[in-house]
């Protein structure tokens, strides 16, 4: 399978809503170009949706919008676009095509229509489904079973730890001082991951950590 890319718009507090925060110009201009470095968007049905209701009309100008979302939504457009879907088959949006089978099975063959990489985004329900098809594609036969585990355990983990770790927080200060704390390690996190962790895709080793 190639490059799996996932990207979503959060603040610092852990806040998911596409209503909330101020998608400017510079927003737009940086997805386009993450949009640009894939070959195809990976989506739920709830996320194709709830795009399908307002970037075709804002590509056929039928809605004002500034030149930033209008060259966002006109690439969009003719991107390839891969919904996972149980309970809806019909897919009009251009380029749009219906996974209905396991993504587990699915999903690395998307690696020879979409060489380049696959973007997963705008949406949170995709994302575990998503990672876990990865790591199970990227693990060597040897060892998946194992890699697989361990990325379970560890997620779960982080449910139970989290919470009580919130509650804990809460019940000690106040529910703001919890949110601050959720954020102060998802940062210390991703730190960690961007300063440790090593890309394993061939061509893009060069480029030495993940995210630089």
């Amino acid at each position: 399978m190639g490059l799996l890319t996932f990207s979503i718009n959060v603040t610092l507090d852990g806040c998911v809503d596409h209503q909330e925060g101020i998608a400017d110009d510079e927003t737009h201009a940086f997805f386009t170009r993450l949009m640009d470095e894939g070959g195809a968007m990976l989506w739920g049905r709830v996320t194709y949706e709830m795009m399908e209701s307002y970037w075709p009309a804002v590509a056929r100008g039928d809605e004002k919008a500034p030149p930033a979302m209008r060259e966002w939504a006109v690439k969009l457009e003719v991107k390839p676009k891969y919904v996972v879907s149980s309970t809806r088959t019909d897919f009009p949006w251009t380029n749009s095509h219906h996974i209905a089978a396991d993504l587990r099975t699915t999903l690395p063959k998307l690696n020879d229509p979409t060489p380049a990489a696959v973007l997963l985004g705008a949406g949170t329900a995709m994302v575990y489904p998503a990672l876990l098809a990865a790591v199970g594609d990227r693990a060597h036969p040897t060892w998946r079973a194992t890699s697989v585990g361990v990325y379970r355990t560890w997620r779960d983990l982080g449910y139970a730890i989290g919470a009580l770790l919130a509650g804990l927080v809460a019940g000690a200060l106040d529910l703001v001082w919890a949110v601050h704390a959720a954020t102060a390690i998802t940062l210390v996190a991703g730190v960690v991951a961007w300063r440790t962790m090593r890309e394993t895709v061939p061509h893009r080793q060069a480029r030495g950590p993940v995210g630089t």
